[in-house]
Parts: C-alpha cells; sequence; structure tokens
C-alpha cells in the first residue's frame, strides 16, 4: 500500500500546482508497469477522491497539525490517508502502518506525528471533520469565488448543486441499437454480476464502476461509456437519414459516434487538436462506423471548410467545465473566476464563426458541460439580439432550453437549439 500512498502523494502534489490531473495519472501509471490493475484503481480513486475533497482534507489537517512539517509531501500524504480511512474499505490498520512507514522513509522525525494524527482521526473522525467543514465552501469542497457564484445563480438549489457535485460521479452506458437493446444488454450485465438500470434511452447506469474490459462485448462495439446527459445531444439535434452534419469541437468522439450508431450520415467531425482527434477515430473504429476527420479551429471556417452548408451542426463549445468537477475534479483549483469571461468570448467567437456554414432552414444544438449562465443561457440571448435570421427553437413545454444539474444519473449539461431563418 505504501506505493499507492507514496504515488497519490505525489501526483495529486502536481496537479495542485498545475498539472492536469488525467495527464499527470497516465504519465505515473505509465512509469510504473508493475502494478497490477486493482493497484491502478486504488491510486486513481485516491487521486480523484483527495482532490473532489480536497478543502475539507486541508481543513481537517490544518486544524489537527498546527505547525505544517518541513516536507510538504507529509501534509499530503495525511490528506491522502484521511480520504482513505473515511472514503474507502481498506484497512484502517494498514492504512496507518503504511502512511508510517513511508513518512519514514521520507522525515523520520515527522512517523510520530503522522501515526498520532490518523490515530486520532481513526477514533474521532466524525467529530473532527464536522468541526473542520463548517464554512460551506469547505463543507462542499468548491473555492471561495465558485460558491458565491452558485449561490447567486441558483438562490434555490444551490446547495443541490454544491452536493452532487461533490459526489462520486455514475458510470453510464450507452448501447449501440447495431447490436443490442437495452433490455438484451442488462441481461448480459446480470449474467456478469453486474446491477444496472435503464435510466433514458439507450442509456444504461451501472451501480458499481468497472473497467471497461468487464463489460461484455464492449470491444465488439455494443457499449460506449457516455454520461446520459451527455447522450441527449444526439436526439436534441434533431437529424435524419441522409443529412449531412458537423460535429465542431468533436473530440474524444462520443457525440459523433452517438449520432452515427442512431442515423445514416455525411458527418464530418472537426478538432483544432490533431492528437484529441485520433480518439474519434479511434473510437469509430472501434464502432465499425465511418465520418470524415478534420483537424481545423472552428473559429476559422474558412481554414477547412470547402462551403457546402450543413444541414445539421452539433457545437460543443470549450468552456468552464463547471458541470463536470465531480468527474474532473482538478478543474476546481486551476479555473479562476476571470477565466469565465475568457471562456464566454471564445464561446461567442465560434458560434458567430460557424452560423454562416449552416443551410438556410437547418439547425444548430449549441451544447456546452457548464451551468455557469454566461456560458449558457446568456451566451444564447445575446447571439439571439444580434442575428435576426436565428430562432430559438424550445427543447421542451416548460423551457427553451435544456439545463442538466449533476444529479445522480447525469453530469451537469447546458442544450439550446438554434433554428436558421
Amino acid at each position: 500500500m505504501h506505493q499507492i500512498q507514496r504515488l497519490a502523494t505525489e501526483i495529486v502534489s502536481k496537479v495542485l500546482t498545475g498539472r492536469n490531473l488525467t495527464e499527470t495519472l497516465s504519465d505515473a501509471l505509465r512509469q510504473n508497469p508493475t502494478l497490477t490493475p486493482q493497484q491502478k484503481g486504488a491510486i486513481r480513486d485516491l487521486c480523484y477522491g483527495t482532490l473532489r475533497h480536497y478543502n475539507q482534507l486541508d481543513a481537517l489537517v490544518k486544524r489537527m497539525v498546527l505547525h505544517a512539517p518541513s516536507d510538504a509531501r507529509i501534509s499530503m500524504l495525511l490528506m491522502i490517508a484521511i480520504y482513505q480511512l473515511r472514503f474507502t474499505s481498506a484497512a484502517p490498520y494498514a492504512i496507518v502502518d503504511h502512511a508510517v512507514k513511508l513518512t519514514a522513509k521520507w522525515f523520520e522525525p515527522g512517523k510520530g506525528l503522522v501515526n498520532a494524527v490518523l490515530r486520532r482521526v481513526q477514533r474521532e473522525g466524525n467529530k473532527l471533520w464536522a468541526e473542520a467543514c463548517q464554512k460551506p465552501a469547505i463543507r462542499y469542497g468548491l473555492p471561495q469565488w465558485w460558491l458565491e457564484k452558485w449561490q447567486k445563480d441558483y438562490p434555490s438549489n444551490w446547495e443541490a448543486i454544491a452536493e452532487a457535485s461533490l459526489s462520486h460521479p455514475p458510470m453510464s452506458l450507452r448501447v449501440n441499437p447495431h447490436h443490442t437493446t437495452p433490455t438484451d444488454y442488462l441481461q448480459l450485465l446480470s449474467n456478469e454480476g453486474m446491477d444496472a438500470a435503464i435510466i433514458a434511452e439507450n442509456a444504461i447506469k451501472l451501480a458499481q464502476p468497472v473497467p471497461v474490459d468487464r463489460l461484455p462485448h464492449f470491444q465488439e462495439g455494443w457499449v460506449s461509456v457516455q454520461d446520459a446527459g451527455a447522450q441527449a445531444s444526439a436526439r436534441l439535434l434533431d437529424v435524419a437519414d441522409g443529412m449531412k452534419v458537423l460535429d465542431a469541437c468533436a473530440a474524444p468522439g462520443g457525440k459523433t459516434c452517438h449520432l452515427l450508431e442512431q442515423h445514416s450520415l455525411t458527418l464530418t467531425a472537426l478538432d483544432i487538436d490533431a492528437t484529441r482527434l485520433k480518439r474519434v477515430e479511434e473510437n469509430l473504429q472501434r464502432l465499425q462506423l465511418t465520418a470524415a476527420l478534420k483537424v481545423g479551429n472552428a473559429n476559422q471556417p474558412k481554414t477547412w471548410w470547402d462551403g457546402q452548408a450543413f444541414d445539421r451542426i452539433l457545437l460543443d463549445v470549450p468552456c468552464s467545465a463547471s458541470g463536470v468537477i465531480r468527474r474532473n475534479p482538478d478543474i476546481k483549483w486551476h479555473r479562476l473566476a476571470k477565466d469565465i469571461a475568457t471562456f464566454v468570448k471564445e464561446q461567442s467567437d465560434i458560434l458567430e464563426a460557424i452560423w454562416p456554414c449552416l443551410a438556410a432552414g437547418g439547425k444548430l444544438l449549441y451544447a456546452t458541460c457548464s451551468v455557469f449562465p454566461e456560458e449558457n443561457q446568456d451566451q444564447i440571448s445575446q447571439f439571439l439580439a444580434k442575428h435576426p435570421d436565428a430562432k430559438l427553437e424550445p427543447l421542451s413545454d416548460n423551457s427553451p432550453y435544456l439545463q442538466y444539474f449533476p444529479s445522480a444519473d447525469t453530469d451537469g449539461f447546458f442544450f439550446a437549439r438554434l433554428v436558421k431563418q
């Protein structure tokens, strides 16, 4: 276990200095090829969980350790170990023992402190946790500016959004209708001892996440991993067989593949990043689907567009990712309040640039994984004010928009459908 704790400590420390969690974790696992799948899973859980609950763990350690150890790794190791004690099924004696031994390797005088702190957490964990988490920003694991923004934007339900954003994200599957049905695939999962439920059209949620290699016929393309909220885009784009479709900002390709699973289309998948576009290609190959892949900036159509208008455009723009922070917890600690205006400007520029690519009578689905109004309904309202040829097509009887908030079944997503007059 000490190797698990050591690597998790190193990874989280790097992420908190500005490194990307996914890349840092992948690098660490690649550099340690002897790790078992179980060890890799444990390290992944510790990294994601510690960052998700970083405010709480940091506050607790600071209350118990008045003078920070000279070796900063010890404070981080304490957070990792406390996360293990509170949120994992690992044996408490093993967690403490390995943390103490690891400390002795780094800084011999610190092992007594680590032992004392973790033993006390074993005895008084709930009380200490409650005392450390009295402030809302700490309790919900958010930067103060972020919390205040949600309180302002959603005065009646910010606590539910914050609570859900601190939870473990669900693992949802998208069933490929070319191979099976949700009901039949549910039975396959049951045969393998996996509990699951159908939560939307072609969407299945697993009771517990599992590695994809455990999913029946995953490599043959029977299912893909995709949040149920994200799956709504294929339905909301309102496509039909034979249409010419653009998926702008397409990587890693989940929405591209979903559209092609549902309809026979002439589809172009565009992304500015050639490396990320390879992910789209890999997903298409696994699912035996075909699309034209183009490397290009959605903000500069003249560099990649042939002038032939599209019947439908899916525009999943870069955003703050405020709706998916439980799945990407490093975002909370990297994002700054001033970044929102930068995203809003980029989204506006892309929307303006891509609009001429849409055919008259065509439809554009604007999508984000954000719950910040500036990136969503405010962005659309400003666009409509400047474009008399654009009309907002309601997505439900109650609202012209569709805003998913983080919940037990979905992450946070926003959708708005524009029709070109």
